[in-house]
């Protein structure tokens, strides 16, 4: 699954599951920018670290909430890069709280940063690659999307939104080889998700069949895989990369 030649474009790209896309994606050879919003040491790190192995990469600091700053990060890329291949919406934040007592700016900053993000990011790219007649798109979901827990209408209403609005995308694309996709994690272990995991101890692990917690690793895999020529024929698509979480079994 080779990406040389190919120019990427990650969002929340400074930690965590997006820092493994982010190396995973320029290590299979492609040029990767990435965005952050406040992280900028270990955004800079990253880029070091992967100029250190000879691979070519580009941290920009980014409020994805913001159109018109959105706007200018892909205008940014094109004019130094000539084009982006591939567009994967990673950013994301999470403001639990149960519905009764949920705040409007609770909801209103999962929504912006989840899900209207995704749509800024998108429609920028959108012309470029109808223009080129190619494209990648991966945008992160979650299998709370589907299987929700209490204290989260927010993020299951951002995740769910962005499944539906990736369908819509894929046929209005398709026509033009621009494929659109998500990839749904389960409980994968980073930094967002400790507090989650710390408070379940072993129980999130007994209900997971995999016997496991996900690493950002295993999620970059399925995203490398959904950008790469070899599934040019999966659009339309959520990959549930859970460890069988979402089966419902009990093991």
């Amino acid at each position: 699954m080779d990406l040389t030649g190919r120019v990427a474009l990650v969002t929340g790209g400074s930690r965590g599951i997006g820092k493994a896309i982010v190396l995973k994606l320029a290590r299979a050879g492609a040029k990767v920018a990435f965005v952050y919003q406040s992280s900028e040491a270990p955004a800079l790190a990253i880029v070091e670290e992967l100029k250190a192995s000879g691979h070519e990469s580009w941290a920009l600091k980014c409020d994805v909430a913001n159109k018109a700053a959105c706007d200018q990060v892909v205008e940014q890329v094109v004019e130094k890069w000539g084009k982006i291949d591939i567009l994967v919406n990673n950013a994301g934040i999470i403001r639990d709280g149960l519905l009764a007592t949920m705040t409007i700016e609770q909801w209103q900053a999962v929504i912006d940063t989840n899900l209207t993000s995704v749509f800024n990011f998108c429609q920028a790219v959108t012309r470029p690659m109808m223009s080129a007649r190619y494209g990648r798109i991966v945008n992160m979901s979650s299998v709370s999307a589907d299987f929700s827990n209490p204290g989260q209408a927010n993020y299951a209403a951002s995740k769910a939104g962005i499944e539906g609005f990736s369908r819509c995308m894929a046929v209005e694309l398709a026509k033009r080889n621009v494929t659109v996709n998500c990839v749904a994690p389960g409980f994968i272990e980073t930094d967002m998700t400790v507090a989650v995991v710390n408070a379940a101890g072993e129980t999130i692990k007994k209900a997971i069949p995999c016997k496991r917690l996900g690493q950002p690793d295993d999620i970059a895999f399925a995203v490398h895989f959904l950008v790469s020529n070899e599934a040019s024929y999966i659009t339309g698509q959520t990959l549930k990369v859970d460890g069988g979480l979402t089966l419902g079994g009990m093991g």
